[in-house]
């Protein structure tokens, strides 16, 4: 319910073709015609919340191809760029002046010199140490560059909260990529503190294109007031498959928090299983209470967060849920062969979420995110593979146990609670 004039541009130039087609959707949908056995009507109930809180239609025209890790995503998007025929859309949080930045830079920098167009969208606190020779490099080639909400004074001023946390890329409108990593070495494990950086990527061809170009229109908009129209944008596609894609979107700019309310629904309509995979671990009470809820009914609860700290306060929040969440029969691992940053939730074999959220108040009430729900057996059993992997690198905490830790962790825990509505 969050309105800032700030943003009102933003939400006004929603492409209205893709709102009636999920106004559409929502009528066949509540028809019981359309989904007849027990896991159709969960899918409807899902389907039906997204199209109402983010407009966003479910697509069927997909494949998806799970990316395990920086290096497995990096060496796609790398060879999807180079093959870019018309334009390259690209959207990020964070994009580093480093090796992989460079390499990503030098890609973009040779497709605008053959004539492609090419958009880049940085946010502008995440981007912050850039740089202006990056920046001037891809510009005097030719690929048009805008920084999200620019802040001039960060400790004076409110935009500092609402960053666009967004990792898209579309080409040529038929191929898009969306998930957790950003630009950057670390992503490719190169951090020496942090070390192997494990995460999640998706690269989707499909109809679901259609959404995640939508998302980066209005987003171009909203930073650079230029419209972008045209059926190059939204070209036709072969045939895929049939995987049902719904993208979702959140942020100040809508009505509802709409990830956060996908990720309490599907928790509440689990019958066997919610698998969590998150960095942080800060959910605010509904989702909790779901959680908690689900464990108390015998659902097999699972939830993996970081051993390691790239945010320290972060860090001790997450810690500060772990004893409760225990209580209640949640089962907490702890990564331990390096970091986690991989945003998935699992829930039975029928749905799967993946996309830029974390389970904190910053990613459900304050920033842009972006998640693709995934509603196909083939690609969360996928998922499923790489979770039962993670937990072989993991650790389980165990609540009498946990009940033990020392005085100075409950301390750290605490003073992490208190800061937590400021992440």
């Amino acid at each position: 319910m969050r309105k800032r004039n700030i943003f009102n541009k933003k939400e006004n130039f929603r492409a209205k073709n893709l709102e009636n087609i999920a106004d559409i959707q929502l009528n066949a949908v509540n028809s019981k015609d359309i989904f007849l056995d027990e896991n159709d009507v969960i899918k409807r109930k899902l389907i039906s919340l997204i199209l109402n809180n983010s407009k966003t239609p479910v697509t069927i025209n997909n494949k998806t191809k799970v990316l395990t890790n920086g290096k497995a995503t990096f060496k796609e998007i790398k060879k999807e760029l180079r093959k870019a025929k018309e334009h390259i859309h690209l959207e990020y949080f964070i994009i580093k002046n480093d090796e992989i930045g460079n390499e990503i830079k030098d890609i973009l920098i040779q497709k605008s010199k053959e004539g492609l167009e090419v958009r880049v969208i940085y946010d502008s606190v995440g981007s912050w140490r850039l740089g202006k020779k990056f920046l001037n490099d891809l510009k005097v080639a030719g690929v048009n560059v805008g920084g999200f909400l620019p802040v001039f004074l960060p400790g004076l001023s409110r935009e500092l909260n609402y960053r666009n946390h967004r990792k898209i890329i579309v080409i040529d409108g038929k191929i898009g990529f969306i998930g957790g990593i950003n630009i950057g070495d670390e992503y490719l494990g190169k951090d020496k503190y942090l070390g192997f950086w494990r995460d999640t990527h998706l690269k989707i061809k499909g109809e679901a294109v259609y959404e995640l170009q939508n998302i980066f229109i209005n987003d171009w908009y909203f930073s650079k007031e230029e419209t972008l129209e045209g059926k190059k944008y939204f070209p036709k596609h072969k045939y895929y498959g049939e995987e049902l894609i719904q993208i979702s979107i959140s942020g100040p700019d809508t009505k509802w928090e709409s990830i956060m309310q996908g990720y309490f629904s599907l928790i509440n309509y689990a019958t066997e299983r919610v698998w969590i995979t998150t960095p942080y671990l800060v959910p605010d009470k509904s989702v909790k209470m779901a959680l908690m809820t689900a464990a108390l009914s015998g659902i097999d609860v699972r939830i993996i967060i970081p051993n390691k700290a790239d945010h320290i306060t972060a860090f001790w929040a997450s810690r500060s849920n772990i004893e409760e969440l225990l209580s209640a029969g949640v089962k907490v691992y702890k990564y331990t062969n390096g970091f986690i940053h991989s945003k998935v939730l699992l829930v039975d074999d029928i749905a799967a979420s993946v996309g830029t959220a974390n389970m904190d108040n910053r990613s459900f009430h304050i920033n842009f995110e972006v998640n693709a729900f995934i509603y196909d057996t083939s690609v969360a059993k996928r998922l499923e593979e790489d979770f039962n992997s993670d937990l072989k690198n993991s650790e389980e905490f165990i609540y009498d146990e946990y009940k033990k830790r020392s005085i100075i962790s409950k301390v750290k825990e605490s003073i992490g609670k208190i800061l937590s509505p400021l992440l």
